[in-house]
C-alpha cells in the first residue's frame, strides 16, 4: 500500500480523539469607532488581549452607526468599546429595527461586554441599559487615576472563581448607575488623597437578558490600565462567560 494511504487512517484516527484538536475560537464582535476616551488607543489593546491564546476571534466595527441588522450573525459575544458621551447631537445612533436586532440577538443565548465607558450612551434605550449593567449616572464620577487593589467578592461565579484580588493603576468610577439585578463580582475603594470617595465602589457586574449574559467592567480607561494581569484575567473570563455561560479551564485559575 503507497504510504500516503497508509498514513491516512492514522491520521483520520488522531483527529478523532477528543482534545486533540483545538476548539474553534468564539467570534467576538468590538464596536468602538467613538469614545469620550481614546478607542484608537484602547481598540488594539483589547483585540490583542482577547486573541492571545486563541480563544477568540475579533472583529472590530467602527462605523457603529451604519450597521445592520444581520451583521450581529455568526457572532457569540458583542463587545462595547463605544459611546457618544458628551457628544452634541448624537442623534438615535440606531434606529428601532437595529435595536430590536440587538435584543433578540441577547435573548437567544448570546453575550454582552461593556469595558470602562461602553455603556455610556443609548441612555433612551431601557434594554441596553438593563443588559449593560452599570454606566455613567447623573451622581457618577471619579477621582485622579491612582493604584489600587481591586476586591473580588465572595462567591463561585465562573468569572471569578480561583482568582485574587490584584492591583491595577486606573480611573476608578464612584456612584455608577448600576441597572436592577445587575450583580457586582468586585470592588474598589477609591483613595480619598486622589479624590476617591473612601467607600468600596462595585466595578465588575453582570447580568441577564432573556438567555442572554452581559458583564460590565468598569476598569480600562487607558491602555496603562488595561496591563494589568488582573484586567486581562476579567477580561478574558467574563468574555467567555458572556459567550458561553462557563470559563474554560485554560483561563479557570489565573496563573
Amino acid at each position: 500500500m503507497p504510504l500516503r494511504f497508509r498514513c491516512l487512517p492514522l491520521l483520520l484516527g488522531t483527529l478523532l480523539v477528543p482534545g486533540l484538536l483545538a476548539a474553534a475560537p468564539l467570534r467576538l464582535l468590538l464596536l468602538t469607532g467613538a469614545n469620550n476616551h481614546d478607542w484608537r488607543a484602547t481598540t488594539p489593546v483589547l483585540k490583542s488581549i482577547l486573541e492571545a491564546d486563541g480563544s477568540f476571534a475579533v472583529v472590530v466595527v467602527t462605523n457603529v452607526p451604519e450597521m445592520h441588522p444581520g451583521d450581529f450573525s455568526g457572532y457569540d459575544a458583542v463587545l462595547s468599546n463605544f459611546n457618544t458621551f458628551g457628544q452634541p447631537h448624537p442623534g438615535p445612533v440606531w434606529d428601532p429595527a437595529m435595536r430590536a436586532a440587538f435584543e433578540d440577538y441577547l435573548r437567544a443565548g448570546h453575550g454582552f461586554v461593556v469595558v470602562h465607558a461602553g455603556s455610556a450612551g443609548f441612555y433612551d434605550w431601557p434594554a441596553f441599559q438593563a443588559i449593560a449593567g452599570a454606566t455613567w449616572g447623573k451622581d457618577t464620577h471619579h477621582g485622579r487615576p491612582h493604584t489600587n487593589v481591586i476586591t473580588l467578592l465572595p462567591g463561585d461565579h465562573p468569572i471569578t472563581a480561583g482568582l485574587a484580588d490584584f492591583p491595577t493603576f486606573d480611573e476608578f468610577w464612584q456612584h455608577a448607575q448600576v441597572a436592577p439585578g445587575a450583580l457586582p463580582l468586585a470592588t474598589v475603594t477609591p483613595k480619598p488623597e486622589f479624590g476617591g470617595s473612601g467607600k468600596p465602589e462595585p466595578i465588575a457586574f453582570v447580568t441577564h437578558y432573556g438567555l442572554g449574559r452581559g458583564f460590565t467592567l468598569l476598569l480600562g480607561h487607558d491602555p496603562r490600565g488595561m496591563a494589568a494581569p488582573g484586567f486581562r484575567a476579567l477580561l478574558t473570563r467574563g468574555a467567555e462567560w458572556a459567550a458561553t455561560g462557563k470559563v474554560s479551564p485554560s483561563h479557570h485559575p489565573l496563573k
